[in-house]
């Protein structure tokens, strides 16, 4: 399944749901909001319109996260949903609510809203090869001994579409093409030979950077902290495809562009640490828990530091995972922007 969060305008304001996507992609295709389609569902067994609201309400909540806490029987009455709808054309429900939505027609939300943390690694050792000669350093031994990573901050998460501003504090930014797991099982001590049957599902991640205060930052031994908390810094998205959809995740090849200009060309294939590494060595003596987003880290020249240049606002970014889709961000003016494209940040 390929979920997409969204949101549309409602009598009390913005409304949340949760969606998959049936037809086509995030930015041209067509969705069924799964909460509505489950109350459809149970209206057509005969249960009435508000206990069937209340019980699809339960175990079809309008959040990625809830649809994931529900395990294998909020799957299960998704997939059912979306069959029966697709099957019998349902438009909407017993109470008006529409169960099918135009892709253009909606708000997207990031892949998933709340995760109760984003870990984020360091994968690739092309990136790495082609930084730490910038940073005047050797690619550290302990790198090769142990998969290592930043705890990001969930409060600070972007979606697809949505327009990034440049910090105060900056005056450019950085983007850092990642792709990211997001875990459906929980766990402690989970061993690498199963760790992969713990992960959900799969997303496009680009962790935004304001590289001149996260230098200054990390030269105290701590961080980053402002170089990556800020609103919209951790975008993900667009959609959050299934681990038994995508299927093999190390063979798929990353894109990137920046206004059209390729910048990137990559694979998960490149991957020096995986997943299932990743989260053998997190769950060590600590839970994993349902619902945290495993970032990659940076593909090899998936940042605009390895291509000695920045971004400003203006800049289109587009980010492309096979199997997955493109996620899309427009960098913006914030206070203390520059209002043209941004130079070596270097």
């Amino acid at each position: 399944m390929r979920f997409v969060s969204f949101e549309t305008d409602g009598d009390a304001g913005r409304v949340p749901h949760l969606g998959v996507l049936v037809s086509g992609d995030a930015d041209s295709g067509e969705l069924l909001d799964l909460t509505v389609a489950a109350r459809a569902l149970f209206e057509s067994e005969s249960i009435g319109a508000e206990a069937a609201a209340r019980i699809a309400a339960a175990l079809v909540p309008p959040s990625l996260l809830g649809m994931i806490e529900g395990g294998p029987r909020s799957r299960d009455l998704a997939e059912q949903a979306v069959q029966s709808t697709l099957e019998r054309g349902w438009e909407t429900d017993a109470l008006g609510a529409h169960i099918r939505y135009a892709t253009e027609d909606i708000t997207h939300l990031p892949a998933i809203t709340a995760p109760p943390l984003l870990r984020d690694f360091m994968a690739f050792e092309k990136h790495l090869l082609n930084v730490f000669p910038k940073l005047g350093r050797e690619i550290p031994e302990e790198w090769y001994r142990r998969p290592v990573y930043y705890k990001g901050n969930p409060s600070a998460i972007g979606a697809h579409r949505q327009d990034v501003a440049i910090p105060s504090y900056e005056e450019c930014l950085d983007f850092e093409f990642e792709f990211a797991a997001i875990i459906g099982t929980a766990g402690v001590d989970i061993p690498e030979s199963e760790a992969l049957s713990h992960v959900f599902g799969y997303t496009v991640y680009d962790d935004f950077s304001a590289r001149v205060i996260q230098s200054a930052e990390m030269t105290v031994g701590l961080g980053p902290a402002k170089g990556k908390d800020f609103l919209a810094a951790h975008v993900l998205g667009p959609v959050v495809v299934t681990a038994d959809e995508l299927g093999d995740p190390y063979s798929l090849a990353m894109t990137a562009t920046v206004n059209g200009e390729q910048w990137t060309d990559g694979s998960t294939s490149d991957m020096h640490w995986r997943f299932e590494q990743m989260i053998a060595y997190a769950s060590r003596d600590e839970r994993v828990r349902v619902g945290e987003v495993f970032g990659s880290g940076t593909v090899g020249d998936g940042s605009g530091t390895e291509h000695g240049r920045a971004l400003g606002a203006g800049d289109l970014v587009e980010l492309t995972v096979q199997g997955i889709g493109t996620l899309r961000n427009r960098v913006v003016a914030g206070r203390g922007a520059k209002e043209t494209t941004g130079e070596s940040n270097e």
